[in-house]
């Protein structure tokens, strides 16, 4: 409904929704015509009120007219609004709203002023090399970051407002002439179809891109440092940030990525391709060594060399358990203490660790209820588990699974179980792209920037993988790249 230009009307309707005490409407004088101020007293800087409309208004001295009026105010940031909605969705998104008697016109101004944290090193993507900058909870703040980065006038930003209560400011990003046209479309649709009472982090929004809904892998990617998500988006993909919450959301996303790390990149390429290989050899280990520990104590004693399996003969004399459930037990006891050392308060996460890591386990293997080789196993498994955070609760499910499946089948189980997987994986696709690419299918040219790193010089093409338009980004013979 539009605004009828008679002052009272307008203000008594714009009342009976904005009734929240925080919401002020500031009655100013605007030449010889009475007009109100709307806006949200702890969202908003007033001194930029006084100092941008409340200072030139007092100067007027003739009558105000949509013509005249927008040459009184100085804020660099303003627009019109001609709705009863339009100006309560500007108000509740931290604008200030100037109305004024006989205009049909309200003006909206960018005043928004609240506490942000700093900008700092995110917790998640700790590096030794590079960029020590990562994303806050503030919109503006982070696109800044990102633009600070690609200096382009190819480099798009699109708002979108998702959240029936919370209207929750979301912005997609890409570079012009890179990304894929299609994939951007096919995401704006996406997120534009994101009905939901609130979107409170960007973790909401991840539910809504992923084109599997049950899927137990990740589909989509995230990153909480600015260098990170820039060369994401030269690559081809399309960012998705939301108000609120500190972590990018990047479309499309492949599984080689959550094997590399921030600081491979600025690091020599022999030490990146060793940390990779490392990351890959630990994640195998953490999912396949419990349970291939268990299937040879139960089925397959003769994998086990004898002077080891005397060991472990020995060290099970007396335990009341079975190996398989023996194996069991102490993984939930791990993911008991890893549960609690997150979520204890950080004064008393110390006395967890001593007493969940050393008394207690120490203790159980002295009171006979678990042995030394599983415990060893299992603390072993856990810690090769965090090379890869990012994929640590997948893998955890997996080697959960698998570990059931070890201790009720043997190692012909786990063949079994290993081939079902890897069909799952090289038949996964996420907006038309292959989760294990580029290994399958196999893509040559994209293997430089696999668990081998190659150097910068061989990656003269943008990832095949992934769909983009422009497929060159540099030019190893001299001249600029098109």
């Amino acid at each position: 409904m539009n605004l009828t230009g008679n002052l009272q009307k307008d203000v008594d309707k714009l009342k009976k929704s904005l009734k929240s005490e925080d919401i002020v409407f500031l009655s100013v004088t605007a030449g010889k015509s009475p007009a109100v101020i709307i806006f949200a007293k702890d969202l908003v800087d007033k001194t930029a009120i006084g100092d941008l409309i409340l200072r030139p208004l007092a100067k007027i001295n003739e009558n105000i007219t949509e013509k005249n009026i927008t040459e009184y105010f100085l804020s660099p940031e303003q627009k019109q609004v001609f709705e009863y909605d339009e100006i309560i969705e500007e108000v509740v998104m931290a604008k200030a709203v100037f109305l004024c008697d006989k205009l049909k016109t309200a003006y909206s101004f960018a005043f928004e002023k609240f506490e942000k944290r700093a900008i700092m090193e995110p917790p998640t993507s700790t590096v030794i090399k590079g960029p020590r900058e990562g994303f806050v909870e503030s919109l503006p703040v982070n696109v800044s970051l990102i633009r600070r980065k690609i200096k382009s006038p190819d480099l798009r930003f699109e708002n979108l407002i998702i959240g029936k209560y919370s209207k929750t400011p979301v912005c997609l990003c890409y570079i012009n002439g890179v990304a894929d046209k299609k994939l951007v479309k096919k995401l704006k649709s996406k997120l534009s179809g994101i009905s939901i009472d609130a979107v409170l982090d960007s973790s909401y929004v991840t539910k809504f891109l992923g084109e599997h809904k049950t899927s137990l892998f990740k589909q989509v990617g995230n990153t909480e440092k600015p260098d990170i998500l820039a060369a994401k988006i030269l690559e081809g993909r399309v960012a998705v940030l939301v108000d609120g919450s500190p972590i990018a959301l990047t479309v499309p996303y492949l599984l080689i990525e959550d094997f590399q790390s921030p600081s491979d990149y600025y690091n020599s390429a022999y030490s990146a391709t060793l940390a990779r290989t490392i990351r890959l050899f630990s994640v195998l280990l953490s999912m396949f060594l419990p349970a291939l520990f268990v299937a040879a104590e139960l089925f397959h004693l003769q994998l086990i060399p004898l002077s080891f399996l005397l060991t472990i003969v020995n060290s099970i004399k007396g335990i009341p358990l079975s190996p398989s459930f023996e194996m069991f037990f102490t993984l939930l006891i791990f993911e008991i203490l890893n549960e609690a050392s997150v979520r204890m308060p950080r004064y008393v996460g110390m006395v967890v660790s001593i007493v969940g890591g050393l008394v207690l386990g120490e203790t159980a293997v002295s009171a006979g209820i678990i042995s030394a080789p599983t415990l060893m196993i299992v603390a072993f498994s856990g810690i090769c588990l965090y090379t890869v955070p990012e994929l640590e609760q997948i893998f955890s499910l997996i080697r959960i699974l698998f570990l059931v499946i070890g201790g009720s089948i043997g190692g012909y189980g786990l063949i079994l179980a290993s081939a079902a997987l890897l069909i799952y994986l090289v038949s996964f696709e996420n907006y038309s792209t292959p989760l294990v690419a580029p290994f399958s299918p196999l893509i040559t040219k994209d293997l430089k920037d696999g668990f081998y790193k190659g150097f910068l010089i061989e990656q003269e093409y943008r990832p095949l993988s992934i769909s983009n338009k422009n497929k060159k980004r540099m030019n190893t013979t001299g001249g600029k790249v098109k």
